[in-house]
């Protein structure tokens, strides 16, 4: 056996030194690496910095005063219930019935289970002079309306049509027992 070759225990020894050896080139290339960070120009960097500190501050507007809260007391010998409806509206609810109200009995129609706001109008056609509505509801079906009939949740009667907008007779309650008439319209939109 030769003197120059290492013995089993020495290869053993060098190979469990690898790690090690390893940890130390990683931290001296760090070094060398960190070191070339410093020492770099930045003046412009400190000329820039300047410029900023060195402009006018802006001002910010002083908050506006604070209200003082008034307290009320209220009187309940002097001023009415503030539970019951006012006097006009007392007056209209005991107005006679006039008689409106929707047809309850009548069979819906298709767009009738679709709110006004969910339905979009998206044209008109005209056939035989008689002109419909194409209705979009939010379903994704076509529709189309025309006098007559009926669209929407509040018993919305359609009155009119033209090429942009489909004019509606609503019969809503009027919130004391009754019915009242009101009119909406449902436009073309894109």
């Amino acid at each position: 056996m030769s003197h120059n070759a290492p013995t089993r225990a020495q290869q053993q020894a060098s190979r469990r030194a690898t790690p090690a050896k390893r940890w130390c080139i990683l931290a001296l290339l760090s070094a060398i690496g960190l070191s070339g960070c410093g020492g770099k120009d930045t003046g412009d960097l400190e000329t820039y910095v300047q410029e900023i500190e060195q402009r006018q501050k802006g001002s910010i507007p002083p908050l506006p005063e604070r209200l003082e809260y008034e307290v009320f007391t209220y009187d309940e010998t002097s001023l009415r219930d503030p539970f019951e409806p006012p006097e006009k509206a007392i007056e209209n609810a005991r107005a006679p019935n006039t008689g409106l109200q929707p047809d309850l009995k009548r069979e819906r129609e298709a767009l009738e289970h679709f709110s006004l706001g969910s339905l979009r109008m998206v044209g008109s056609i005209e056939k035989n002079g008689r002109r419909w509505a194409l209705v979009i509801a939010s379903d994704g079906t076509l529709h189309r309306a025309t006098t007559g009939q009926h669209m929407g949740q509040d018993n919305g009667e359609v009155i009119k049509i033209t090429e942009t907008e489909v004019e509606l007779k609503e019969i809503v309650p009027d919130g004391l027992g009754g019915w009242i008439e009101r009119r909406t319209t449902l436009t073309v939109s894109e």
